[in-house]
C-alpha cells in the first residue's frame, strides 16, 4: 500500500482514491504545478491534503470561503490534524501568534483569504514559513470571466517570487474553457500538469419541467422518491413558506437559510442529516461541506443565476452514484421576476459612484481622507436616508468589497430579530384591546408571513415607512410587546463593520474599476441567456446542455433526462387519454388535481383532453370546480 493510500485510510477511512485524485497528489509530490477542475464533490480538499501530510512543512491554503475554511480546519482538527485559519476578526496581535505556531508549533496548515495576502506584514511573516504547497480553492475566482471574479486573487502570483520552488495547485469545482485559460495565466502556473474530471453525471436525471402549481408537482415528486431531498429557493420567506407547507401536507421538513442563528443552523441541519426529517428547504446559503450521500432529489422551484450555481446545488444529489434527480420548475412568469432579482439590480458605473460619494459623506470622510477608518454601518439605514434601492445598493458595496476599495467584517444583518410566540388568534385579541399598535403589528405580520415560525430579522426603516409611524414608535410597540410575552424580541448591536482600504478619490477610484464592473455585468447576463437557453431548448438532451456549458462534448443523449424521457415515451393518442377520464369520472366526479393524481399522462394532454370533453359537451365542470359526466 502507498504512503498516500495509507494516510488516506488513517484519517479518512477510505480504502481507495478516486479518479483523479492519486494522479494530482503525484504531481504535487513532483514539484509540478498542477491545474485540477473536479466538479462538486470530487474530493479537492484530499488534492493537498494528503500531500501536504507527506512533507515536511505546512501547506498555505488561500480560500474566499470562511465557512469553507472553518469547515476544513474543523473537520482537520478532528482527525488531530494541526490547522489554523486566519479569518476576519482576529485581531493583529493573536494574528502573529497564530503565525508564531505555524512557524514553530508543527501546524500542517495554514488557511487565508487572498485579501490577507494583501497586508505586507502578514506576507513578510508568511515568508519565514518552510510553506510545501500552495493550494489555490475556489481558482475561478482568478479570472474576471469566472462567476465570483475577487480582484485580490491577482495578487497570488507575487507569492511565485518568494516561493520558487514551491508547487502551486489550482482547484475549482466550475470552470469554462476561458475561466481555464485565465486562471493558468494569471496565477502564472509554469508548465502545468492538468486534470479535468468530466462534468458528466450519468446517475443524474436532469429534468426540467414548466407547470403552473409547483407545490402539487413537489408533492408528487416527494411522494414518488420518499428519500432525503433538498429543495433550493431564492429568499429567506420563500424558504420558511415552502417548509410550512410542506409540514402541513405531511412532509417531515425543515429549513435553511443565512439568518438563522447558528444553533438553529446546526440543529436544523442535523435533523436532515439523521433523517429525522426527509426534506431540506434552503437557500443557496445551505451546501458548504455537506456530505451526504443518498440525497435523491433536488428540486429548484425559482431560476438559478448561473448554470455554475445549478450544477453545483444539483450535484449534491446521487453521490452514491445511485439513480438521483435534479428537477428544476418552472413558470411561465418566472423568467420577468428572475430579471427583476438578478439583471435589474446590477449596478451601473453612475450608480456605483453615487453609493461611494454618500457612503463618503454618510461617513463624514473628506476627499484624500479615510484609509484604515473603520465605521458601524447598517444597510437599511443607509438605503433609507438617501433613498436608494436596498438589492441594488447591496450589490454595489459588495462589488467594492470585492475589488479592495473596502472590506467588510460580515454579511450585512438586521439589528432587530423578531417572533410572535403566541397563536394567531390571541394576537388579534391583542389588537382589538390596543388599538393604537394595531397599524404596526399588521405591517409586521403582512411583512413576514413566516414570522409565527422563526426568528425573523426585521426592517425599523421598512416597517416605520409601511404603517405610517416613526422608528421610534414602532420600537416601543415591539418593546410592549416583548413585555406581555407576546414577541421573541432581540435588539442585536451587530451593524457590519465596514473599513476604508483607500483614501477617497471620488472619479479616480471608480474609473480604476469600472471596467471589472462592465464585465461583470455582462457576464452575468450571459450565464443568466444560458440559463434560460438550458430550460427552453426542448429539442436536446439537458445532460448534454450542461456539458456543453462547461466546454464538454458528447454525443449521446443521456436518456434519463426529461427531454430523454418525453422522446421515450409513446406519445398516448388523446382518444385513449379521454376514455380514461370518461372511466374514472363514472366512479365520482373530480377536480383536476385528482384526475391528474389518477392518470400517468403529462399535464398538458390532460388538459386538453378535458377540454375536447367538455367542447364535445361529454363532461361538465360544476360549481366547485368538480368534472362530472353529462346526463
Amino acid at each position: 500500500m502507498s504512503e498516500a493510500l495509507q494516510i488516506l485510510k488513517k484519517y479518512w477511512n477510505h480504502d481507495s482514491f478516486r479518479t483523479p485524485q492519486e494522479e494530482i497528489i503525484d504531481s504535487v509530490l513532483n514539484g509540478h504545478d498542477t491545474f485540477a477542475l473536479m466538479p462538486t464533490g470530487g474530493g479537492k480538499s484530499i488534492c493537498f491534503q494528503i500531500p501536504a501530510l507527506m512533507q515536511k512543512g505546512i501547506c498555505l491554503v488561500i480560500s474566499p470561503l470562511v465557512a469553507l475554511m472553518k469547515d476544513q480546519v474543523a473537520n482537520l482538527q478532528k482527525r488531530n490534524i494541526k490547522a489554523i485559519a486566519l479569518t476576519g476578526g482576529i485581531k493583529s496581535d493573536e494574528i502573529i501568534d497564530l503565525l508564531d505556531n505555524c512557524q514553530y508549533g508543527n501546524y500542517k496548515f495554514l488557511y487565508l483569504s487572498p485579501e490577507r495576502l494583501q497586508s505586507d506584514w502578514i506576507l513578510e511573516r508568511i515568508k519565514n514559513i518552510p510553506i510545501n504547497l500552495i493550494a489555490i480553492d475556489e481558482a475561478h475566482c482568478v479570472s474576471q470571466w469566472g462567476h465570483d471574479f475577487r480582484p485580490a486573487y491577482l495578487k497570488i502570483a507575487h507569492l511565485k517570487s518568494h516561493f520558487p520552488k514551491t508547487p502551486f495547485l489550482a482547484l475549482t469545482a466550475t470552470a469554462t474553457p476561458r475561466v481555464k485559460e485565465d486562471i493558468i495565466k494569471e496565477l502564472e502556473l509554469e508548465n502545468p500538469q492538468c486534470f479535468e474530471k468530466s462534468f458528466e453525471r450519468k446517475n443524474i436525471a436532469y429534468m426540467v419541467f414548466e407547470i403552473e402549481d409547483k407545490l402539487f408537482r413537489i408533492q408528487q415528486i416527494l411522494k414518488k422518491n420518499p428519500q432525503p431531498s433538498i429543495i433550493y429557493v431564492r429568499n429567506r420567506r420563500a424558504c420558511t413558506d415552502t417548509a410550512a407547507q410542506l409540514n402541513s401536507l405531511g412532509f417531515k421538513t425543515t429549513f435553511y437559510h443565512g439568518g438563522l442563528a447558528t444553533k438553529e443552523k446546526n440543529k436544523n441541519m442535523q435533523l436532515w442529516m439523521q433523517e429525522d426529517v426527509q426534506v431540506m428547504v434552503a437557500t443557496n446559503a445551505f451546501g458548504m461541506g455537506i456530505d451526504k450521500t443518498n440525497v435523491k432529489t433536488v428540486i429548484h422551484i425559482h431560476l438559478p443565476e448561473n448554470l455554475e450555481n445549478y450544477y453545483q446545488e444539483a450535484g449534491r444529489a446521487g453521490r452514491n452514484e445511485e439513480k438521483a434527480f435534479a428537477i428544476l420548475l418552472t413558470s411561465p412568469s418566472d423568467i420577468a421576476q428572475t430579471e427583476n432579482q438578478f439583471i435589474y439590480i446590477l449596478p451601473d458605473k453612475s450608480f456605483l459612484k453615487e453609493v461611494f460619494i454618500k457612503m463618503c459623506n454618510y461617513f463624514q470622510i473628506a476627499y484624500g481622507e479615510g484609509i484604515n477608518e473603520k465605521y458601524s454601518f447598517n444597510l437599511n439605514q443607509f438605503c433609507h436616508r438617501y433613498n436608494f434601492p436596498v438589492l441594488k445598493t447591496y450589490n454595489a458595496i459588495q462589488f467594492l468589497d470585492r475589488q479592495g476599495v473596502i472590506s467588510l467584517s460580515q454579511e450585512f444583518s438586521e439589528k432587530i430579530t423578531l417572533q410572535f410566540i403566541i397563536p394567531s388568534k390571541e394576537v388579534i385579541r391583542y389588537i382589538s384591546l390596543n388599538p393604537n399598535d394595531e397599524e404596526i403589528v399588521l405591517a409586521i405580520l403582512r411583512a413576514y408571513p413566516g414570522i409565527y415560525d422563526t426568528q425573523i430579522s426585521l426592517n425599523i426603516p421598512f416597517i416605520a415607512q409601511k404603517s405610517k409611524h416613526t422608528e421610534t414608535e414602532v420600537q416601543t410597540v415591539l418593546e410592549k410587546l416583548k413585555e406581555k410575552d407576546i414577541v421573541d424580541y432581540h435588539s442585536k448591536n451587530n451593524d457590519t463593520t465596514l473599513l476604508f482600504n483607500e483614501i477617497r478619490e471620488d472619479e479616480r477610484t471608480i474609473n480604476r474599476i469600472a471596467k471589472y464592473l462592465e464585465n461583470q455585468n455582462k457576464l452575468k447576463k450571459e450565464q443568466f441567456e444560458a440559463v434560460l437557453n438550458y430550460i427552453k431548448k426542448d429539442d436536446c438532451c439537458k445532460s448534454q446542455l450542461i456539458l456543453e456549458y462547461f466546454g464538454e462534448k458528447k454525443t449521446n443523449n443521456c436518456g434519463i433526462c426529461s427531454y430523454c424521457i418525453s422522446k421515450k415515451e409513446k406519445k398516448e393518442s388523446k382518444i385513449s387519454i379521454s376514455k380514461k377520464i370518461v372511466h374514472l369520472l363514472k366512479t365520482s366526479d373530480l377536480n383536476s388535481r385528482e384526475i391528474q393524481s389518477e392518470l400517468n399522462n403529462p399535464s398538458d394532454d390532460i388538459i386538453f383532453a378535458l377540454q375536447e370533453l367538455l367542447e364535445n359537451e361529454i363532461i361538465l365542470i360544476k360549481p366547485n370546480n368538480k368534472y362530472s359526466l353529462k346526463q
